[in-house]
């Protein structure tokens, strides 16, 4: 997962300072950086599927962790280049070893479910970083795990890593025919109980997911993890009741509620725009909130007591929040 930020970026709160030990060229446009506490100290394990946020001069970005998670002694993660992005990958490109970052304590949008009697995984491009994490996990962990990789000839990023971890359990596609006809092979020989996972462009994870639910598999059993917010449809309008001061914000369609609340001069805490750290959230008091973040949990969203204000709208014509 890469999600970008644009605006300027506020410190992280209770951050790691860490020093940039390697950096390794994946593709001429896929870079891996990996990051050690300076004093040498192990670093906060986390679940395969994290995510941190990397804080580079004034933008701030997510990246998946492409660890186990078990015990680190390090954070390695890969970053696609787009050098007309707002978030910051081309000044990471840039950078050598021994450049201090900060970088967030991990946090999990995409763990695997641990009752899952087979882990299939399905990666587009630069979506293989989280999978790396679930196959790495798997291994050590000795459960079941089969990936399906899609990438441009020449731009398969980490494929010595998914050669050697999956073994035959991997099947690699290079354009979209062959990808397809592996997709509905597999959709339709897995055991009961397997969970897929896919990661990559909207429109790839779109294709497998409608896929899946075609071929009879309940929704419970897929999850996705997006690159960011930048696909989002722009949603209804809705009005925000600020209970503090009685205001009341429209927000129109293709307007966040966070540039929303900015446009009408208040400031709200934010990072990554993107529905990734969690700097953003505000409490509901009324009303039903479209979560489209992937910061709150499941049962924080299935309360209905905050909202990321950055990416997720209302289901409701009106919301009250305590702000």
């Amino acid at each position: 997962m890469t999600a970008t930020a644009e605006a300027s970026a506020p410190a992280l709160h209770d951050a790691l300072e860490l020093v940039l030990a390697d950096v390794t060229d994946q593709t001429p446009s896929i870079r891996s950086f990996t990051f050690r506490d300076p004093a040498g100290n192990g670093l906060p394990p986390y679940v395969p599927g994290s995510h941190v946020i990397v804080q580079c001069g004034d933008k701030a970005n997510a990246y998946s962790l492409t660890g186990s998670g078990v015990l680190p002694d390090e954070y390695t993660i890969s970053v696609l280049r787009v050098d007309d992005g707002g978030g910051g990958s081309a000044t990471l490109h840039r950078l050598a070893p021994g450049a201090r970052l900060t970088v967030s304590r991990p946090r999990s949008a995409f763990a695997p479910v641990a009752t899952a009697r087979h882990h299939l995984l399905i990666a587009a491009g630069i979506g293989i970083t989280p999978m790396l994490s679930h196959m790495r996990a798997a291994a050590e962990w000795g459960h079941s795990a089969s990936l399906l990789y899609s990438y441009r000839q020449g731009e398969g990023a980490h494929l010595d890593d998914v050669r050697e971890l999956c073994g035959e359990s991997l099947h690699e596609c290079t354009d979209r025919s062959s990808f397809l006809a592996a997709l509905a092979v597999r959709l339709g020989e897995q055991p009961l109980g397997t969970h897929l996972y896919v990661c990559g462009p909207q429109g790839f994870m779109d294709t497998v997911l409608h896929a899946a639910s075609e071929a009879g598999w309940p929704a419970s059993r897929l999850h996705s993890e997006p690159f960011g917010s930048a696909d989002l449809d722009p949603g209804q309008p809705f009005s925000v009741r600020l209970s503090r001061s009685g205001t009341v914000v429209d927000v129109p369609s293709g307007t966040s509620l966070l540039e929303a609340l900015e446009d009408s001069g208040l400031k709200v805490p934010f990072m990554c725009r993107q529905g990734v750290c969690g700097e953003c959230v505000l409490p509901v008091l009324r009303g039903t909130p479209e979560h489209r973040d992937l910061y709150l949990s499941d049962a924080e969203k299935t309360a209905n007591n905050s909202i990321m204000c950055c990416v997720s709208r209302s289901r409701d014509a009106g919301l009250e929040i305590d702000f």
